[in-house]
């Protein structure tokens, strides 16, 4: 990498950075502001407002990625243009063409970084919701008539479920199946014990049933039987259950499987996973439109360069919410209603560097 590389490079980063890292907590300080009343009226200790903002930093961060990646594009490229950097090295007989290789390559990682910490994001929003929890609602280890509803349509009731001894009375359960491929089941058995070492649950003394059609069925009896579909712990069934944007990208596909094979809609789910994929790699794509606009700006000072960032911004952003509800509703499909707007922008992006004097 040649030292003019590392320069434009170093430059990008460190106002990535700064961005990324100060953005959110402006998000959160702005959140603080508009809840602090709940929190109040709710009991919430400072510790747990603490814990609850501590985890929802991942996710502010993960918003702030694109606007961050393009601030630092536009301020970088916007100084060197201001400063005659950029007229120095045509003169030198480098084109602008090659000065944005550094930064497109860094923002190539930041799109990756972005779409490793979608999964991230995924657990964290978990905890930050259960951070505010009452306390002696998450410290007890006895449920009665406990219902749990999995991500492969499996659902679970049992008259107690006890987290410490890691064990279920009277279990009961169900799957609501569409035919002999998919058939329904019923399920009941007098206990149920998880183990640690597969991470399942191991039924005792039951009789299961499936049912392939409105005249076939089969029964059979057991004394013990492994539940695989089941693998979360004692202490994962007493939380409340997930939601969406609590689920890791495969978590949200079994979930959509398990609808699907029920007949139910999964447009919004669908619509919302193909986002995860789409949404990282709007950094790479929003900085390739922001470039050439920093550059053909040579009078504008930082304010010309925060305006260009943030009016980029919410532009893709409104983009990206019309496309998701589109989808959601069915009048696009999931893949094309998630990459529509990275697509339009990037060869709006393209176009703008091809008008560029180099």
């Amino acid at each position: 990498m040649r030292l003019l590389d590392r320069y434009v490079a170093l430059q990008f980063l460190r106002i990535f950075l700064v961005c990324v890292l100060g953005v959110p907590l402006i998000f959160m300080l702005i959140n603080l502001a508009d809840n602090i009343n709940v929190f109040v009226d709710q009991g919430v200790t400072r510790l747990q407002v603490a814990r609850h903002y501590i985890f929802q930093f991942p996710y502010q961060s993960l918003l702030s990625f694109p606007i961050a990646a393009l601030l630092g594009s536009v301020f970088t490229v916007a100084a060197m243009t201001r400063h005659s950097e950029v007229t120095a090295m045509k003169a030198s007989g480098i084109s602008f063409y090659w000065l944005s290789v550094p930064i497109l390559i860094c923002a190539t990682l930041v799109s990756f970084a972005a779409l490793g910490l979608t999964e991230v994001v995924a657990v964290t929003n978990r905890k930050a919701v259960e951070a505010l929890e009452p306390e002696e609602s998450r410290s007890e280890s006895i449920r009665q008539f406990f219902v749990y509803r999995g991500d492969d349509g499996f659902v679970y009731k049992a008259r107690q479920l006890d987290t410490r001894a890691g064990q279920m009375e009277d279990v009961q359960i169900e799957r609501l199946g569409t035919g002999p491929d998919f058939p329904t089941m019923h399920v009941t058995a007098s206990l149920a014990q998880y183990d640690s070492v597969s991470s399942h649950w191991l039924l005792q003394d039951g009789w299961a049933r499936r049912f392939y059609g409105p005249d076939l069925e089969r029964a059979y009896g057991f004394q013990e039987m492994l539940i695989p579909e089941l693998d979360e712990s004692p202490e994962e069934l007493q939380a409340r259950p997930k939601e969406p944007d609590e689920m890791r990208y495969a978590e949200l596909g079994r979930l959509i499987e398990s609808i699907e094979r029920s007949g139910g809609t999964t447009e919004p789910l669908r619509t919302s996973r193909a986002f995860r994929l789409a949404f990282p790699f709007t950094c790479l794509v929003i900085v390739l439109f922001g470039m050439p606009l920093a550059h053909s700006n040579r009078r504008g000072g930082a304010p010309t360069s925060i305006g260009i960032a943030l009016g980029t911004t919410i532009l893709l952003l409104t983009f990206n919410r019309i496309t998701e509800a589109m989808g959601a509703g069915g009048a696009l499909s999931p893949a094309m209603a998630a990459w529509m707007p990275n697509v339009v922008f990037l060869f709006a992006g393209l176009i703008l560097f091809s008008r560029l004097r180099t």
